[in-house]
């Protein structure tokens, strides 16, 4: 292995590398779009939906304005709401509790599995056989109340959450299952079966950030069912049909035709994208063996099945400083999570304490993303690598 003294900028991701790549066929497309004055729901955003629900192997596709929002409906959709709680994560972005409490229902989060930071099964199983009962009206939790709906699980990272060992426990209960797959489009578990294809709902996010990204908002909801798929495209223009006429309510979800004609570009390239961030991961894991070995770095744990490596996270013991160290070597990194949704001041009232979830505190304790983008150079991964075993040295 090279080492580089000169210090080499490497960010956390480069979207301007991607852009060259594409340019010349995204362009033309917006153009087209601005020709055509046709902003809303239009050619680009039914064909988008028509080509991701193949890629994520589900019946429909809904596109909508953002993963979040992708969520938020999913959620009232299910009709899931004050009254209702849903079991999820505490490991995730805000928005995988945030869209619980605003459509009114309780966030009840359960511990993580310290390999993949996913929700754990087990964990689920015992909260539900601990801290709830079973009712005339199905499950109850017992010290808030509220009857369980729903179980959010998140495929965090791009890696796929246990859903073998889930699926059962939702069906058992009779509990609806909303998938958080804002960072796992293309991802497979250990059966070969897509994410957002399982539950009642999968929820993906187009952030520009994401493994595919769009020039700005833009997220997806999959189901299977198509009365459900129907009721979310219906939800997603305030509930309306026809214009005007409002059975339900729901909100302005629509996804940006734009965007859909940005994304449509980028979904051909998606596969070789994701591939090569695989092949960075197993860089990076070949050049941290040693370290891995003296106990000095934990590196992703990889489960059978697709991992698409939206993010690469390591666990090192004084996190903060390497984070410091990397930054002054011009290396991006990022801290996903600092902060549990469970100890955030929003969520109080819940009341967790600390020591409630530990394996989701350790966690925001000593997890550090690097720079996983496909467009990285040899020498950009092999810097990245000098400047994490300067620092563990």
């Amino acid at each position: 292995m090279l080492y580089y003294y000169r210090m080499t900028q490497v960010p956390l991701l480069d979207l301007k590398a991607q852009f060259q790549q594409i340019r010349t066929e995204v362009l033309p497309l917006i153009e087209r779009v601005c020709e055509s004055q046709q902003f809303i729901l239009g050619e680009n955003v039914r064909a988008l939906e028509a080509d991701l629900a193949r890629y994520c192997a589900s019946a429909e596709a809904v596109g909508v304005s953002s993963g979040t929002d992708a969520l938020l409906l999913a959620l009232m959709a299910l009709g899931i709401g004050a009254g209702d709680g849903v079991i999820t994560s505490p490991f995730s972005f805000f928005a995988t509790a945030g869209t619980i409490a605003r459509v009114g229902a309780r966030p009840i989060f359960c511990d993580i599995d310290p390999e993949t930071f996913n929700l754990s099964a087990v964990a689920v199983q015992s909260c539900i056989e601990r801290d709830c009962a079973r009712g005339s009206d199905g499950l109850v939790h017992r010290a808030s109340g509220v009857r369980v709906r729903a179980i959010m699980p998140v495929h965090l990272y791009g890696q796929a959450a246990q859903m073998s060992a889930l699926l059962p426990l939702a069906r058992e209960h009779g509990l609806k299952v909303i998938e958080d797959a804002a960072q796992a489009l293309g991802t497979e578990d250990e059966r070969g079966i897509r994410v957002g294809s399982m539950g009642d709902v999968g929820c993906f996010s187009f952030f520009p950030s994401k493994n595919l990204g769009a020039f700005g908002d833009a997220g997806l909801c999959t189901a299977n069912d198509a009365e459900l798929a129907e009721r979310l495209r219906v939800m997603r223009v305030h509930g309306g049909k026809p214009k005007y006429y409002h059975a339900l309510i729901g909100g302005n979800f629509r996804i940006d035709e734009l965007q859909a004609a940005v994304l449509r570009v980028k979904l051909k390239y998606l596969d070789g994208w994701s591939e090569a961030r695989q092949r960075n991961a197993r860089f990076y894991d070949q050049a941290f063996s040693k370290a891995v070995a003296q106990e000095r770095i934990i590196i992703p744990v990889v489960r059978p099945g697709r991992h698409i490596f939206n993010q690469y996270v390591i666990r090192v013991q004084r996190r903060d400083a390497l984070k410091a160290h990397l930054a002054e070597r011009g290396v991006g990194s990022e801290i996903y999570y600092p902060v549990p949704l469970h100890l955030q001041q929003c969520f109080t009232y819940l009341g967790y304490r600390a020591g409630d979830l530990p394996q989701s505190e350790q966690a925001a304790n000593e997890t550090l993303a690097l720079p996983i983008y496909p467009e990285l150079t040899p020498q950009q991964l092999e810097y990245v690598v000098e400047s994490v075993l300067s620092f563990l040295k």
